[in-house]
């Protein structure tokens, strides 16, 4: 007998509800999207050869799709990202191809990266992949600022803690529900 992934089961009772599509208002979508820019420039600042890279990028455009949620993004002269103006027409399009929020979520938590449809400019693409794979966030650092060394570092160990047993545990699920199903 085959058993599946609780999460599974639970994605598709929420997609079985007769529940009319949720729509948050266009201010609150454009307020996340202004925080993500802030967000990512603040963690390309912490990185100067970053900055030094996206420099080479100056005006190119670069559109990020997931089901309804879109951000169109270009490079500054200042190395960073704004907000593309809404007419303007993308160098590089990148789009997640999973669709359910729940099997993306598992795959990030084991350190799989999504699966992404690439079209537009291969330079670019080859730039936006070198920013994934190279530039960081130090959470811990920032929190420091706020909180103290000390503190700081005890709060990074126990997410990383708990973040590896959330990995452990996605991963022994999704493994004993193969091998279960394979059985």
């Amino acid at each position: 007998m085959a058993t599946q992934s609780p999460f599974l089961w639970l994605e598709g009772f929420l997609q079985n509800l007769p529940l009319p599509p949720l729509q948050p208002p266009a201010w609150a979508v454009d307020e996340v999207r202004r925080r993500v820019v802030l967000l990512l420039n603040h963690i390309l600042l912490q990185e100067k050869e970053a900055t030094n890279r996206l420099l080479g990028q100056k005006g190119r455009v670069v559109h990020l799709q997931w089901r309804t949620f879109s951000m169109t993004l270009v490079a500054t002269p200042a190395g960073l990202l704004d907000l593309a103006p809404a007419q303007a027409k993308p160098d590089l399009v990148l789009a997640a191809t999973e669709e359910s929020p729940l099997v993306l979520a598992q795959g990030v938590l084991r350190g799989d990266r999504p699966a992404i449809r690439i079209e537009g400019d291969v330079q670019l693409a080859a730039e936006v992949n070198w920013l994934v794979d190279h530039v960081r966030w130090d959470i811990e650092e920032d929190l420091a600022r706020v909180i103290g060394d000390a503190p700081a570092h005890t709060l990074g160990q126990a997410a990383r803690g708990m973040a590896k047993a959330l990995r452990q545990f996605i991963g022994g699920t999704m493994a004993s529900g193969s091998d279960k199903a394979t059985q």
